[in-house]
């Protein structure tokens, strides 16, 4: 039995159990309340049928039940599938029916639409803010009935490279894609992370990012890791500035994880308010952060230290660069160095290794890097692969597809993808995933996504739609459209209804001259 990450709870609810572990709102859980639920959680789901390396989705907004449901799923040695509680059902749906869900945790306003949505029967739907579900075809429990009682009677024997999780990221072809990470990868990033920045028990956590975003996976484990309390960002909360101001300085955060379009806001907030002299340590990831953005952050927070990390939710963190100082004028802060532990290394087109001034492919090796895409073995295959630079090491390295150039001091600067993903508000999108979900509109005949830059966002999407002869739609009716069936991260800002598209001497769109004309007439 390895060390696991339900431990980090059980081991701080042994040091501490009064502590406060999470907050969310007026609410709260102390560890040893934590720690009780999540045992109770485990063997109800255990007694319903769900067994080791089973799958439990968790369709829920911010609330002391979600972390409690994660460590309940952890104790009763499934995997935890995070669903995104303001996407479509079709979409949650199809995420939750690709992993063959075994159990549910929902409200009891969504259960029902999800299961009925799926095209299987999970075994139990735990319900959180009622006691039933009218119209829910499995057999249910509510979460207080749940998540009290008696704890799992034995711990179910898992080691540490068992699957601990499945985040869902935007596929190029439309479907999600899910990726597999362990105990060990999420521990041996939150133990370096815990470590590294130095978080111990008297810091107070935030988790602003959502439980389907892997930015959480720092906010929950390693405040655990460090017998500190979590404090969750209500969803109502989460992009407004003034409100982010209030909960920081009001809950006492120390330690601040989140995209760097939200320290934008924050940042715009604290012109208003003056400083936040509690806050000393803000960490982001996700997206390239505006480096003009971030010398006002610098600027409005003095006494707070900076992190800058970097890494695919295929490797959870695998760079860090410390911002001691913010370069002048625009020139782009580096995603820094290997984490310890963790190797990373650039690969030229010809398979050689970039040196210092040359832009190659960055490649990620260790302990942090996922098992693989959940039941999509051609595409794990081409993204775990046999190490380019040492051949005869057995364990496979990951491509990120991520261009990159070493600096003379060490430390990688970031130059974009190699393909058409993007990253959003911090969120990765494939832009295939928006292109697929417009083309299935039965007035559009092409479509064409494309990022454009934004100030605050890094990126921002607009699309190029060619309808079928005599069709007409307004830009509204294709927002609508889009925003029925992914996410609203991914919903264009954008759209320009062209006669057709622009086509490159292969026959292919050419997006390169779309994203021009795109950007030509947003500065006419």
């Amino acid at each position: 039995m390895g060390f696991l990450l339900q431990h980090l709870v059980a081991d701080a609810a042994d040091a501490g159990p009064a502590r406060e572990a999470v907050r969310c709102r007026d609410r709260t859980l102390t560890y040893g309340e934590l720690e009780a639920a999540s045992a109770s959680l485990a063997r109800t789901l255990v007694e319903a049928g769900v067994r080791q390396g089973d799958r439990v989705a968790i369709h829920l907004p911010k609330s002391v039940e979600m972390v409690a449901a994660v460590y309940g799923v952890l104790r009763a040695g499934a995997a935890y599938v995070p669903l995104d509680p303001k996407a479509p059902i079709p979409r949650v749906a199809a995420i939750a029916g690709d992993c063959e869900v075994a159990a549910v945790v929902g409200t009891g306003s969504r259960a029902p639409a999800l299961v009925s949505a799926l095209p299987h029967r999970p075994a139990l739907a735990v319900l959180v803010g009622g006691q039933s579900a009218p119209g829910l075809a499995i057999d249910s429990v509510s979460f207080e009935e749940a998540a009290s009682g008696p704890p799992l009677p034995a711990e179910v024997p898992l080691i540490d490279d068992d699957l601990a999780y499945i985040l869902y990221t935007s596929g190029s072809t439309g479907v999600p894609k899910g990726v597999m990470l362990s105990h060990r990868a999420a521990l041996t990033f939150v133990d370096w992370a815990v470590d590294r920045i130095g978080i111990g028990p008297e810091d107070r956590l935030s988790n602003h990012a959502p439980l389907h975003f892997d930015l959480s996976v720092f906010d929950l484990f390693a405040a655990a890791r460090a017998g500190a309390p979590v404090v969750l960002v209500p969803d109502e909360s989460a992009y407004f500035g003034a409100s982010l101001v209030e909960l920081i300085r009001d809950d006492g955060i120390t330690v601040w994880y989140s995209v760097p379009s939200a320290l934008m806001l924050v940042a715009r907030a604290l012109r208003e308010t003056g400083q936040l002299p509690g806050l000393r340590v803000v960490v982001f990831a996700g997206e390239v952060y505006p480096t003009p953005r971030l010398r006002e952050l610098a600027e409005l927070l003095p006494h707070a230290a900076l992190w800058n990390l970097y890494g695919p939710t295929e490797t959870n963190v695998c760079t860090y660069y410390p911002v001691t100082s913010v370069p002048e004028g625009d020139r782009p802060i580096p995603i820094g160095r290997a984490c310890e532990n963790t190797d990373v290394f650039a690969v030229r087109e010809d398979g050689s290794a970039a040196g210092v001034g040359e832009v190659g492919e960055l490649y990620v090796r260790g302990g942090t890097v996922m098992k693989g895409y959940w039941g999509r073995p051609e595409i794990t295959a081409n993204s775990l692969v046999p190490n380019p630079l040492s051949p005869n090491v057995p364990d496979p390295v990951y491509r990120t597809g991520d261009l990159v150039r070493l600096r003379d001091d060490g430390d990688y600067d970031f130059l974009g993808r190699r393909d058409h993903q993007i990253k959003s508000r911090g969120y990765r999108i494939e832009l295939g995933d928006v292109e697929a979900a417009l083309t299935s509109h039965a007035l559009v005949a092409e479509a064409v996504a494309v990022a454009l830059p934004h100030e605050e966002w890094g990126t921002e999407i607009a699309v190029c739609v060619v309808l079928q002869p005599g069709a007409s739609l307004a830009e509204r009716d294709v927002k609508r459209h889009v925003a029925g069936l992914l996410p609203r991260y991914m919903v264009p800002t954008r759209v320009a209804f062209l006669e057709s598209l622009p086509r490159t001497s292969t026959g292919k769109a050419d997006r390169q001259r779309l994203r021009s004309d795109l950007e030509a007439a947003a500065s006419a």
